[in-house]
């Protein structure tokens, strides 16, 4: 009788003891695939494809306050820009290629590089850029700019018109803004609109000559854009950018709310969105 209960309660006391065992190997392949989770974020947001948000309306007609949109990592190459932190891990720029005029960008603002800006590619290097009367020259030629219909932006909590002459309504009775409007071509025969809502200091310049590993770069919104027209100040203008700046190429548009969501209103999560605007590519 003796060895019998022996031999019964072995068995239970090995289960017993194998029990608390399961558990740290249960937490190390949580801890496992937590790691291996933001092992595959860091290397998708910092190489191939990274979520940004619009924040002003320095880019309208194109890019409205309040946008989310993603932009690829590897279109210019690479360098210590494309990583969270700006970490230095990345000597000089590799596998490194020029933008091309027109094209929307992301970078690092001179001269403190750790606020990401987005801009149109106007000049590159080589390029004599001015301004002369609201009209954009490149190398020595004005860049055809058309009076087309007028931008017309709902009023939104995250939009405002800018004087009462733009006000309006459209016919719904609903608060708009219309913004003059024109279309811009440039000479590789890439075209976008452009904002000019009347007569500013920043519509006759010098001439700016582009130099080497540099590009200029401009706002859509012509006369609310503190771009290469105007010297590189801290959260001011940001001058001619260096091309190992960049950060990524503006691709499509993820998201757009026009800011009258509220977290405790789940159901004005959705009629906050615009959209409309979801998917369009840049």
């Amino acid at each position: 009788m003796s060895d019998t209960n022996s031999d019964a309660a072995t068995p239970a006391t090995e289960s017993t003891a194998r029990e608390p065992a399961a558990a740290p190997k249960k937490d190390e392949n949580f801890f496992s695939f937590l790691l291996w989770l933001i092992l595959i974020v860091v290397v998708l947001r910092s190489f191939i494809i990274s979520p940004f948000n619009i924040p002003s309306e320095s880019m309208l007609p194109r890019l409205l306050n309040g946008d989310y949109l993603f932009a690829t990592k590897w279109s210019y190459g690479y360098s210590k820009y494309s990583l969270p932190f700006s970490l230095p891990l990345i000597p000089g720029r590799v596998f490194a290629s020029q933008p091309e005029r027109g094209e929307i960008v992301i970078f690092k603002a001179p001269p403190g590089n750790d606020t990401d800006y987005i801009k149109r590619v106007i000049g590159l290097p080589g390029d004599e850029v001015q301004m002369r009367h609201g009209h954009v020259w490149l190398n020595g030629q004005p860049i055809p700019k058309v009076r087309i219909a007028d931008f017309v932006l709902p009023v939104t909590p995250n939009t405002r018109c800018y004087a009462p002459e733009f006000e309006g309504t459209d016919k719904q009775g609903n608060r708009v803004c219309n913004y003059p409007q024109f279309s811009e071509t440039l000479p590789n025969g890439t075209s976008y609109n452009v904002l000019d809502l009347g007569t500013a200091p920043q519509d006759d310049t010098d001439v700016y000559i582009v130099p080497e590993g540099h590009m200029f770069l401009m706002g859509d919104n012509r006369d609310n854009s503190m771009d290469s027209r105007f010297p590189a100040v801290e959260g001011e203008g940001i001058g001619i950018v260096p091309q190992d700046n960049l950060v990524g190429r503006a691709a499509i548009m993820m998201f757009s709310t026009n800011g009258s969501a509220e977290w405790f209103k789940p159901w004005t999560w959705f009629t906050a969105a615009r959209w409309n605007r979801i998917g369009g590519m840049l």
